[in-house]
């Protein structure tokens, strides 16, 4: 079971380490982790997916909100979201796939924001599932680098908040 930790910190040195520190120390797994800041530069952001069982869960909410460097803590299911990751992908190309691989950036709405004589930098913002959909469709080029975000996710909007 995967849960969304959307943590207002502190924006102060050494925050993150602690954090991190809460989940290493009791083996608690980070499958993503986004930090910046909000509208209001004394206080960061920071989106952390992990998994587990409901009680590592719940664990994890408890331990949070004891840190004194942390302001609030809200948890979500990916379901109850809207969440997104930036991909950075360098590719090789030749003239036998550079028209193949611009088509799999439109048909994905990727963007080509880099080129040089052999090699795209192509630029995705999407779903993780997304992103991993166009990773898989460039399993055959010849992938030079990726860079990706994490998710980064806020709880989808209701009429009560």
């Amino acid at each position: 079971m995967k849960k969304i930790y959307s943590v207002l910190v502190e924006n102060r040195s050494g925050v993150l380490c602690k954090v991190a520190g809460l989940f290493s120390r009791r083996n608690f797994n980070i499958d993503s982790l986004a930090v910046g800041e909000t509208d209001d530069r004394s206080v960061s952001r920071m989106t952390i997916v992990s998994s587990g069982d409901s009680r590592t869960i719940e664990q994890v909410e408890k331990q949070l909100n004891k840190k004194l460097d942390v302001i609030k803590v809200k948890t979500f299911f990916e379901d109850e979201s809207i969440c997104r990751e930036l991909l950075f992908l360098k590719v090789k190309y030749n003239k036998t796939n550079r028209r193949d691989i611009m088509e799999n950036c439109e048909i994905m709405g990727a963007k080509i924001v880099d080129m040089s004589t052999n090699l795209m930098l192509i630029q995705m913002c999407d779903t993780p599932e997304r992103i991993q959909i166009l990773l898989d469709m460039f399993k055959s080029v010849s992938i030079v680098e990726i860079a990706r975000t994490g998710c980064l996710a806020l709880q989808k909007c209701t009429e009560t908040e």
